[in-house]
């Protein structure tokens, strides 16, 4: 079954779609829900991922794209099971007009515009969320404020830490159903859990090696928080990369991989500064060395950072410098 003429980059993108889902669009709708597609569509690494949650004076809604040149993602914060709050929350009330103004304006410069979930305030496992209503509301709102999707920032501790799989659970179920709803290429759908969750054996629900082995295939991947779990804990390049302490063992970022992470889902995400993290600070410039070692080691996912405007473009410009200068 074959399309009606499209212009040359939709004939390339036909290739990507299969027969069922052309022939279930209305002929003369197509070219507008390929560009739909083309618009939302997952982007390759590496991923270079800032976050908004401060309020900043003067600002409504995102910032310009020139203060947040040289990152590909940036993330509203947050969506919790209440409803829209702090940068997610002025998304909203920004209006229809001025969402679509800056939508474009953000397209344009390369950058997706997604929506983070819960956070540290929200506890949905401990609470007793119902995991596929809340997938469902939040992929909803997703859909309502054209976002291009989310990144789940799941931080109940205290589920994780029962060890009874309940937290895991919860997780997979929940990352199910907002695939249901928000369609993997056509959707960003991440994941920002901190590195110790990644540790063999310290957690008896086996924390995100197990949601990884459920369902790693339906994340995109991962903004690992590679800070606030120690003082001395990933703050040199070789505890980043390769060796991580004995508290949080095999957390390191190849030590990751090696437990059977895909090594291109890990992106490294640090604090902009030693303000933004209680501890896991690594300067840019030092950061950059650090970045630059692990692409040496056949790493290309990318760096995320907590938080706009502390991290801002001269930040990820200095990031970027030796090994994915722009």
């Amino acid at each position: 079954m074959f399309c009606r003429a499209l212009s040359t980059v939709f004939v390339l993108l036909s290739a990507l779609f299969s027969a069922c889902v052309a022939s279930a669009l209305p002929t003369d709708g197509l070219d507008l829900e390929a560009r739909n597609i083309l618009k939302r569509a997952t982007p390759a690494a590496p991923h270079f991922v800032v976050y908004s949650d401060e309020w900043v004076s003067g600002e409504n809604g995102p910032p310009a794209v020139s203060e947040v040149q040289g990152f590909n993602v940036f993330a509203l914060s947050f969506l919790l099971t209440e409803g829209a709050f702090d940068q997610a929350e002025e998304w909203v009330e920004i209006g229809a007009s001025a969402r679509s103004s800056i939508k474009a304006q953000y397209e344009a410069a390369g950058i997706k515009l997604i929506v983070s979930l819960f956070g540290s305030t929200d506890a949905p496992t401990s609470t007793g969320a119902d995991p596929v209503g809340t997938a469902n509301t939040m992929a909803a709102w997703v859909k309502e404020y054209d976002l291009d999707g989310v990144d789940v920032d799941y931080e109940d501790f205290n589920a994780i830490n029962a060890g009874d799989g309940k937290a895991e659970a919860w997780l997979a179920t929940f990352t199910q159903q907002l695939r249901t709803q928000l369609p993997q290429g056509q959707y960003i759908l991440t994941h920002a859990p901190v590195a110790p969750w990644f540790s063999p054996g310290k957690f008896g629900g086996g924390a995100y090696l197990t949601v990884d082995k459920t369902v790693g295939s339906l994340i995109d991947w991962y903004n690992v928080q590679f800070y606030n779990q120690g003082t001395s804990e990933y703050t040199t390049c070789a505890g980043l990369l390769t060796q991580s302490s004995s508290t949080w063992p095999n957390s390191a970022l190849f030590q990751i991989a090696a437990s059977g992470i895909s090594l291109d889902k890990l992106v490294i995400g640090k604090p902009a500064n030693t303000g933004d993290a209680s501890n896991g600070y690594i300067a840019p410039a030092t950061l950059a060395g650090c970045v630059e070692q692990a692409k040496a080691k056949g790493w290309d996912a990318g760096v995320m950072v907590w938080e706009f405007p502390d991290a801002a473009a001269s930040w990820i410009q200095t990031v970027r410098s030796q090994a994915f200068p722009e």
